[in-house]
C-alpha cells in the first residue's frame, strides 16, 4: 500500500472543474487532476431523486494532504455538499509514484 490516493469529486460545470483543478495543482494539494466531461449523476437530494449532468474530477494526491484538499475543495466548490471520496492507491508504476511525490507539497514533520 502506498500513501497516495485518488480523490473523486463532481462539479456543476466544466468551468468550475477547470478552476478547482487549477487551484489544487497550484497549491500542490494535487499532482494531477483529470477532468472528465459528460458524467451523468442520479442521487437523492432533499427528499427527491435528482438527475444531473456533471464534470468529474479525478484528483491524484497523498493521504496526509487529504484534510487540506477537502477544505480547499469545499471552499472553491458551488455545491452545498461537494463530493470528496478518497480511494487508496495500492500500488503503481514507481516512476509515476515518484513523479507524484515530487509534485505534491512536502511531507510535514511532526
Amino acid at each position: 500500500m502506498t500513501d497516495k490516493i485518488v480523490v473523486l469529486s463532481n462539479c456543476s460545470s466544466r468551468e468550475e472543474a477547470d478552476r478547482i483543478a487549477q487551484g489544487l495543482v497550484e497549491e500542490r494539494l494535487a499532482a494531477c487532476v483529470n477532468i472528465i466531461d459528460g458524467a451523468r449523476s442520479v442521487y437523492h437530494w432533499q427528499g427527491k431523486i435528482e438527475k444531473g449532468q456533471e464534470t468529474m474530477l479525478v484528483i491524484k494526491s497523498r493521504r496526509d494532504l487529504f484534510a487540506n484538499l477537502q477544505q480547499r475543495l469545499a471552499a472553491m466548490h458551488s455545491y452545498e455538499v461537494p463530493e470528496a471520496i478518497a480511494i487508496p492507491v495500492v500500488d503503481g508504476l514507481p516512476a509515476y509514484l515518484d513523479w507524484m511525490e515530487r509534485e505534491l507539497a512536502p511531507h510535514r514533520i511532526s
